[in-house]
């Protein structure tokens, strides 16, 4: 039996999490390259090499930038699709939690889309393996609903994800609501899937 966390191990753990959101954040504004550790310590309130209490340098925060939103993204989809109560639902249920993905986590995708080279290769590879569990999970989910062969539901999946995706780089001026936004991408994400 495991004991209960303390206030410092919680406080160790706001701590990451913080620096996390903040390596994201300015990852997404200035490139990999453009940022230091001391940026990021700053960002929070601790000198840069204060940030070495918690990850083991710059590449090592990268990495697990990475590989924990794509182990959400596994796990949160993998939640959402078990829930629904049939084909259609499935396939809607996983719509709407990646558009709420992509329009909750801007900085994430900019920094993935930009970043991933700057990764180690064993963080990498398990991003590369925790992309591919989550396309699979797409689609099981679109199969019943759209008769294709395997690499036809692939090639559909990663376009559908290539177009949410996409509204990091499209929608930063605030004309339009999230709301607004999740309901159009949603939309025009089910007809690319079962066009």
């Amino acid at each position: 039996m495991t004991s209960p966390p303390t206030a410092r191990d919680r406080a160790k753990a706001e701590r990451a999490d913080s620096l996390l959101n903040e390596a994201a954040r300015l990852f997404a504004a200035r490139g990999y390259s453009g940022v230091s550790l001391e940026d990021i310590g700053s960002a929070v309130g601790v000198s840069g090499p204060a940030v070495y209490r918690h990850f083991s340098g710059k590449q090592a925060l990268l990495g697990a930038v990475l590989v924990k939103v794509s182990e959400d993204l596994v796990s949160g989809g993998s939640r959402v699709a078990a829930a629904a109560a049939d084909d259609e639902g499935r396939m809607l249920a996983l719509i709407d939690f990646h558009v709420d993905f992509a329009l909750t986590h801007a900085d994430v995708i900019r920094v993935q889309d930009r970043d991933l080279a700057h990764l180690s290769d064993e963080d990498r590879a398990e991003v590369r393996r925790l992309q591919r569990t989550y396309i699979d999970l797409w689609i099981s989910a679109l199969a019943p609903l759209h008769d294709a062969p395997s690499d036809e539901l692939r090639l559909r999946v990663q376009a559908c994800f290539g177009l949410i995706n996409s509204t990091p780089h499209s929608t930063r001026s605030a004309s339009r609501s999230k709301k607004s936004t999740a309901t159009i991408l949603t939309s025009m994400a089910h007809a690319a899937l079962t066009s």
